[in-house]
């Protein structure tokens, strides 16, 4: 017997249910779902172990919580599991700043976030645990890889890449911050080397296609990745140069662009070229100019967010071409640093009157901008461009033989012009590029493969997996640690037997986390996946995680389940049926003139936030979303100590719709606390006020006890549809109305009232226990000793005929004006309710002597009566 008290004594009794849960494997299933019940896959976007959990992460998992223990008492057989995206640039930037390993650094953080997650009392199967940074789980994704080079899905070429010379190692675009390395201040380099690619790009057109079939997703998701992908229709077009240099050869004799736009071609101004260019490349080795503009461009950065972020600039080459539409027109080549050298050819035509980036830039340079747009309504004799390029609807002219056509007219006419005259072709362009796997450090999961001197690059065999990292590496020097052990990559050809090296590139780690819900299925097996397990699991039904993965996460691993389709590891080919971004959580900062603060370190007197232990003022920032930097974040284990899991759970459910952020107050944690022991404390008393076996009488209850029982179940039918609809803050909210409806007749007596309080508490067990699963089995537990574990029991059922309520109250309004109310059956007849509403005294006093005009009845809610005399 539980040691009933007027308070839940978290701290004890949560570690006792998590134990209870652990011992009964209540969380565990089999690789392939039980027969005969429903399978249900949640799943969260899996930590990087960095340590310490924060409260971001418990919202994250707490939804996913909520979703599992939901599903898996209506029925289904449930796989929730866990695992750590373990590989990464922090655990090697650690082990060169604190002299520590980076396996161990990773895996002593795995430790102390596991100990977390735990003690939350997530139902998670801890069986089913991977970690990326084990040969268990990466030698089957060096498998994965060599299966896919077999196929065709990988390739090795030369790519530029952003270099920098002091760590010795290549940046992504991202990393370059004002041409210098991020971590190494050095200026950035651009260099050529052999990188792996997996080729993303030959599923564009399923990728894209199939973004319509994936309706549990959010819009925005969608819409981004569509525009990721980036399908576009259009032409290719040669511009011939005007009088090339001799030196240029035949291959730089004209320019290849890409065009969604060909309509427009008599309003050529210029022709753009990335600083990546070949022509620009060409161009620079004879003119210091072109060639310190280029390197001051590739310096700045090359991804498409800094380009667009930057002032447009651009240098004259001195070169024209030839408008292929008008062989008189002539127009200069700019270099540009808004030109992508990955989208199209990395030229572009530029048609200022129809573009705003192109306006900008020809006012800018002085350049021409001929008017071959004219908007509806315009007088082509006296219509000119001014500081807005054409927008909307507009029609071809002064364009020789397009004059007048529409712009869709006008694209198909001059396709037409240019594949008569073999200078053009239609074609469909993709935003979308290879993936570059390669990266020059560590921490990764090698690339399973051997460079021969004879033999080229040969796959390392299948039964020499895996490939696994050496320990005894070095970081007391710059560049990747495996170039420099003496032995690791020395090996013999597998195919001709002479001296060899491995790969020293690593994985990208998105590649770790592009397939690890498909091991998860069958987490221990000898293979990347067993197909009846993969299939039988597949897809996941419900995945969450934060929307700053909404496109290179996800479209990564929409392409490698179609990847382990082709080859044979898995039969479906989306990866995630459902999608639920969440929020973030956030909380103020605080600095004084040390720096950043945390929020343990200050606290409120009046109206000041000071320093606790100095009492000096702090300046308090605005609610922003946690992170280190700021020191604005809050460790759920000092939650859990202090108020218990349980608390720390319902408080990220109930104070916001899961979607948006939200933030986290001491004050709302406080009161999150406060209703989960008024709740214990309420159950309690029914248990110990009214006996077990209370049953209802055979005749007719009183009002308070039918008015419980269709509180009861209207809680029931309202959470299980919040639930449904992935709104556990409205399933929190109608909570506290059933507990508020339940302490409202706890000293109030009439017939049937003990069961149907007995009936609310145990359904409010129910209820609760997704959201705060120990506090609900302790309840259970008072409520029902020696009963089933609410883990055990089936979700409630409501009662159809229990939906509605015994009365409504209708207000009732003489001239507008309330007057009084009327208790009557829902959806009473208008007469009957017309009779009460006059009978009521105060409406009776207010009608007398007068006339009605009008009775206006809105049923269940109003009556009004309009008089006149």
């Amino acid at each position: 017997m539980n040691d009933v008290s007027n308070a839940f004594n978290f701290h004890a009794r949560e570690p006792f249910w998590q134990a209870e849960w652990d011992k009964r494997k209540a969380f565990s299933v089999p690789d392939v779902p039980e027969e005969g019940r429903p399978k249900y896959y949640v799943l969260e976007m899996f930590p990087y172990p960095s340590g310490q959990l924060h409260v971001g992460h418990v919202r994250n998992y707490t939804l996913g919580d909520v979703v599992a223990r939901y599903k898996r008492a209506q029925g289904y057989s449930v796989m929730h599991p866990m695992g750590w995206d373990a590989f990464g640039l922090p655990a090697e930037n650690a082990a060169r700043e604190r002299g520590v390993h980076p396996g161990q650094w990773t895996m002593d953080n795995i430790a102390a976030m596991r100990e977390t997650l735990q003690r939350l009392g997530f139902s998670l199967d801890w069986d089913r645990e991977i970690a990326t940074c084990q040969p268990e789980y990466y030698g089957h994704q060096q498998k994965l890889f060599l299966d896919m080079l077999a196929g065709g899905l990988v390739e090795r070429r030369d790519s530029q890449v952003n270099w920098d010379p002091v760590d010795e190692t290549v940046l992504a675009n991202e990393q370059v911050v004002d041409g210098r390395g991020w971590r190494s201040g050095a200026l950035i380099t651009k260099k050529t080397l052999s990188q792996w690619f997996l080729k993303i790009t030959d599923f564009a057109q399923p990728l894209l296609d199939s973004l319509g079939d994936l309706e549990r997703w959010p819009e925005r998701v969608r819409i981004m990745q569509e525009r990721w992908i980036g399908r576009s229709e259009g032409a290719r077009v040669t511009f011939a140069l005007n009088n090339p240099p001799a030196d240029f050869g035949p291959d730089l004799a004209g320019v290849d662009v890409f065009t969604t736009r060909p309509d427009t071609l008599f309003g050529l101004s210029f022709i753009g070229l990335s600083p990546d260019h070949p022509l620009a490349a060409k161009i620079a080795e004879t003119n210091p100019q072109a060639k310190a503009f280029i390197e001051e461009c590739q310096r700045a950065g090359t991804s498409e967010e800094v380009i667009e972020a930057a002032e447009k600039v651009g240098f004259d080459t001195g070169l024209e071409v030839v408008n292929p539409f008008n062989p008189e027109q002539k127009a200069p080549v700019w270099i540009a640093n808004f030109v992508l050298m990955g989208y199209g050819t990395g030229a572009v035509f530029a048609c200022p009157c129809g573009d705003q980036r192109d306006l900008d830039f020809a006012r800018k340079y002085g350049l021409p901008v001929p008017q071959v747009l004219l908007p509806e309504g315009e007088d082509a004799s006296t219509f000119e461009v001014g500081a807005k390029a054409v927008a909307g609807d507009a029609r071809l002219f002064n364009s020789g033989f397009l004059n007048g056509l529409s712009v869709e007219e006008g694209k198909q006419k001059a396709l037409e012009h240019l594949e008569a005259l073999g200078i053009g072709r239609r074609v469909v362009n993709w935003r979308l590029r290879d993936w570059g796997i390669s990266r020059q450090r560590y921490w990764g999961c090698p690339i399973p493969v051997i460079h021969c001197s004879s033999c080229g690059t040969v796959p390392v065999p299948d039964d020499q997996l895996p490939v696994v990292l050496p320990e005894d590496v070095a970081f007391d020097r710059p560049g990747n640690p495996l170039d420099h052990h003496p032995t690791w990559k020395h090996v013999d050809c597998p195919k001709c037997g002479s001296a060899a090296t491995r790969e020293t590139d690593t994985f990208d780690t998105f590649v770790d986390s592009s397939w690890y819900f498909a091991r998860f299925t069958s987490p221990h097996a000898g293979v990347p996946t067993v197909q009846e397990a993969a299939n039988a699991w597949l897809p996941v039904d419900q995945y969450i995680g934060g929307i700053e993965h909404a496109i290179l996460h996800l479209l990564y691993a929409r392409f490698f389940t179609r990847a382990m389709e082709k080859t044979g590891h898995v039969g479906v080919s989306e990866p995630f049926t459902g999608l639920f971004t969440q929020g973030m959580v956030t909380h103020e900062s605080y600095r004084d003139s040390s720096g950043w603060l945390y929020p343990e370190e200050v606290e409120r007197r009046g109206e000041q936030v000071v320093r606790k232990d100095t009492g000096t003022a702090v300046d308090v920032g605005r609610s922003e979303k946690m992170s280190k930097s700021k020191r604005n974040t809050v460790s759920p284990l000092e939650i859990i100590e202090r108020f218990g899991a349980d608390t720390a759970r319902w408080f990220v459910l109930s104070d916001s719709p899961p979607e948006r952020d939200m933030e986290w107050t001491a004050s709302g944690v406080a009161a999150a606390a406060r209703f989960g022991q008024r709740l214990y404390r309420l159950i309690a008393s029914v248990a110990e006020q009214d006996a077990r076996d209370a049953a209802y009488p055979e005749n007719a209850l009183s009002p308070l006890a039918d008015d419980l029982r269709r509180a009861s179940h209207r809680a029931i039918q309202a959470v299980t549809e919040a639930l449904e609809a992935f709104t556990p803050n409205v399933a929190v909210a109608r909570l506290h109305e059933l507990t508020s409806a339940l302490a409202d007749v706890m000293t109030k007596q009439g017939e049937g009232l003990p069961a149907a309080r007995r009936e609310a508490a145990g359904i409010l067990c129910l209820l609760t226990a997704p959201m705060m699963p120990h506090l609900s089995e302790e309840m259970m537990a008072v409520l029902e000793p020696g009963g089933e574990l609410v883990v055990e029991r089936a979700w409630p059922v409501a009662d159809p005929a229990l939906l509605t309520a015994r009365q409504v109250t209708i207000a009732v309004q003489v001239l507008g004006k309330l007057r009084g109310t009327i208790d009557v059956p829902p959806d009473a007849p208008r007469e009957q309710v017309l009779a009460a509403a006059k009978e009521e005294y105060n409406v009776a006093r207010a009608l007398e002597g007068k006339r009605i005009v009008k009775e206006i009845h809105v049923p269940n809610r109003i009556v009004n009566f309009v008089v006149a005399g």
